[in-house]
């Protein structure tokens, strides 16, 4: 049986080397209901509620995509946890995470001599309930150093 929708995913599982905010959250823009100078933000299908994003850098140095998107259910703007004390970036974790597949057909391209070819590639959405500072920063190995002596 095939599964339709969004399901639940452990941020760990997703961000498994952490990750990090790349700015601050915007709320969404309802582009079917905004009209010219007149914005109205997109809520939540399922509970209604406001939606807020943010651009996220992906820990992981292994990552197709450095830069993930991820939408905030929340009746408030979501605010940031502080940056740990000398860092530049603020270290974050999501809960209540979903993530819906999609295929992002945004690659597929015909030619003009009628051959179309299709690079499209199953992508996902990632939605939460909320943003916290993570439990415990991810760890880094350290590098191995080597005396010349």
């Amino acid at each position: 049986m095939a599964f339709l929708g969004s399901f639940p995913v452990e941020f760990g599982a997703v961000f498994p080397s952490g990750a990090y905010a790349a700015g601050g959250f915007d709320m969404v823009r309802d582009f079917e209901k905004s009209q010219g100078e007149l914005v109205i933000q997109q809520a939540d299908k399922a509970t209604g509620l406001p939606l807020w994003v943010i651009e996220v850098i992906d820990a992981d140095p292994e990552a197709r995509q450095r830069t993930v998107k991820v939408k905030v259910a929340a009746t408030y703007q979501p605010v940031l946890p502080d940056a740990p004390a000398g860092s530049p970036f603020t270290p974050v974790e999501f809960e209540g995470m979903q993530a819906t597949p999609y295929v992002d057909s945004s690659r597929c391209q015909g030619n003009g001599d009628g051959k179309h070819k299709c690079r499209a590639r199953q992508a996902y959405s990632l939605k939460a309930t909320g943003v916290r500072a993570p439990a415990r920063l991810p760890s880094r190995p350290v590098p191995e150093h080597k005396d010349a002596a």
